[in-house]
């Protein structure tokens, strides 16, 4: 099975070499990694040079914000299964790729997903917020639940039935995506309890609550756009079903 993992870069030399390395440090032999990059002026185009040989394919062009670019990224696909790689986070360990895959191959399912870890920008080893996923039940989008994006792998063919990211959602593109596929196409999908990703804080839709709430609207676009039930009540409930992920891991 071939992973293609994709990831959108904008003037992102600060963090995008510890992106690179967390794929190239996969055990997992068949992996395909794109690079999209939005007409970068910083050292991001150089950084992807240096990787060019571990990298499958890459562009450097205008685009439209980071859905459209990612879009562009699933396009070029040519893996059985697509995930995203945001420039500044980092898959967890060496075995992700290799974990993601077996589940695929044991549970025979459309989309697999895991868990995220929140950490601080400069000292990874810092964990701010853990989002814990669950085993999947589509009656969890009634409560306003949605796996965490940066660990959903889905299986390409079902991109190319079901579309890509409709990116006038803006920040609740990647919400609306999956309730379109998981809600409202009914896929298949398996939770893999471990961690897929950490995240460096300062995403953007993840900076704080406020920014949480002000992307309400969209998610109540996006759910009543899917046909999820008593969509004003369930976008109330979506930020307050994160307030378990504040949790401070011990040192």
């Amino acid at each position: 099975m071939k992973v293609s993992i994709i990831t959108v870069t904008y003037n992102s030399e600060k963090y995008l070499e510890d992106c690179i390395l967390s794929v190239i440090k996969q055990r997992y032999p068949n992996i395909e990694h794109i690079l999209i990059d939005g007409k970068s002026s910083d050292g991001t185009v150089k950084i992807i040079e240096k990787y060019n040989d571990h990298i499958a394919a890459w562009v450097s062009e205008t685009d439209r914000g980071m859905y459209d670019a990612i879009n562009k990224g699933m396009k070029m696909a040519t893996g059985d299964v697509i995930g995203i790689l945001n420039s500044d986070d980092m898959l967890e360990t060496e075995d992700v790729i290799s974990a993601i895959v077996k589940t695929f191959e044991e549970q025979h399912v459309g989309a697999v997903y895991g868990d995220l870890e929140y950490v601080h920008s400069e000292d990874t080893s810092k964990v701010f917020r853990i989002w814990k996923g669950k085993p999947y039940r589509r009656s969890l989008f009634h409560q306003g639940w949605m796996p965490a994006h940066p660990t959903f792998y889905v299986k390409r063919r079902l991109v190319e039935e079901f579309g890509g990211y409709e990116s006038h959602y803006f920040t609740a593109a990647d919400y609306e995506f999956m309730a379109r596929y998981l809600f409202h196409h009914r896929i298949s999908a398996h939770y893999l309890p471990k961690l897929i990703v950490k995240m460096r804080v300062g995403g953007q839709s993840n900076k704080n609550f406020q920014q949480r709430f002000r992307a309400n609207r969209r998610d109540y676009l996006a759910m009543k756009k899917n046909k999820i039930p008593f969509a004003f009540f369930v976008s109330i409930l979506k930020p307050l079903s994160k307030l378990h992920q504040f949790y401070k891991k011990s040192s």
